[in-house]
């Protein structure tokens, strides 16, 4: 069994090693500002409104840079999302972009999740993630948020750093710091961590010890750990894939190579894990979040705090 492993592990890796061959532009080629240093989370509207405000600032700056670049792309991109309506805690241009988005009402959720996206998103790619984000706070409902994290630069979908824990373990501390000033400035609020494909292993390095009332992993690779208890979260744990998805079909292990540790750990709806498996019907990879969808319906039944033992 371990043979078979290490085989298909090295496949992962020559199928990830093709992708840099390809001579495709890295999205962090196009240059950006670095971002004013931003205040502490206040989640009042006032103080709010002053966040936003300086996301969009740094939204525009953002787009004259790419303009002047000669990327109309990127800067349609980012014009887009400049739009008045639109609320960023944050921004940052540089490297593929990192940027933390609000929907809904911060300062009055009772109930929010923070949405954790996995490889090959980006700026350029950052449509999938708010039709995503859209779609759950419509499936949540009033007294919610939802909170869009792209706070780390993600693994190209093809390529060694996605089957190796090694941007998640950058991404971690951010995502731990971020929770943890969000749940200092929303003492009530219940919060639910929502982990999509690497993004579980970006949520495994981030648990332990993160006062979460959810922790969600769904179209997940692994989450870096051999079972739910090696989180070490107060958390109740999720997992959900649905019928269609070809993450079903990679190895699930973790192999220790003399260069790196390859391969993102157990599979997080095998029995033996320990998580509570949530209906997720059918549908692909990128299909959790749809509109109408049975893992969106059952993921808003977690976050709502509406879930019993299985969603």
């Amino acid at each position: 069994m371990r043979t078979r492993l290490h085989r298909l592990l090295s496949a992962a890796i020559v199928a990830a090693l093709a992708g840099p061959l390809t001579g495709v532009t890295r999205p962090g080629s196009v240059p950006a500002p670095v971002p004013a240093p931003v205040p502490p989370l206040v989640a009042t509207p006032a103080a709010l409104a002053e966040r936003y405000a300086a996301g969009r600032a740094e939204i525009l700056a953002a787009e004259r840079a790419a303009a002047r670049h000669g990327d109309h792309r990127r800067a349609a991109v980012v014009r887009a999302m400049a739009d008045p309506a639109r609320r960023f805690l944050s921004f940052d241009g540089r490297d593929g972009g990192r940027t933390v988005e609000v929907f809904g009402d911060l300062a009055g959720a009772e109930r929010i999740a923070v949405l954790v996206p996995g490889a090959g998103i980006s700026l350029d790619k950052y449509r999938a993630l708010r039709d995503g984000s859209t779609s759950l706070k419509d499936a949540l409902g009033d007294r919610s948020a939802v909170v869009a994290w792209l706070g780390y630069a993600t693994p190209n979908g093809v390529s060694l750093q996605a089957v190796t824990p090694g941007r998640a373990e950058e991404a971690a501390p951010r995502l731990r710091a971020f929770v943890r000033e969000l749940a200092a400035a929303r003492p009530g609020a219940r919060i639910s961590l929502l982990c999509h494909s690497y993004g579980s292993v970006v949520c495994g390095r981030a648990a332990p010890g993160l006062d979460v009332a959810h922790l969600v992993l769904f179209g997940s690779p692994g989450a870096g750990v051999p079972d739910a208890a090696a989180l070490r979260t107060p958390a109740t744990v999720w997992a959900g894939r649905t019928a269609g998805d070809w993450i079903g079909g990679l190895p699930h292990a973790s192999i220790a190579l003399p260069f790196a540790t390859v391969g993102l750990g157990e599979d997080p709806v095998a029995p033996g894990f320990g998580a509570r498996v949530f209906a997720a019907g059918g549908g692909g990879h990128g299909d959790y979040l749809a509109a109408g969808s049975t893992a969106l319906a059952s993921i808003a039944r977690i976050v709502s705090g509406r879930a019993g033992g299985d969603a």
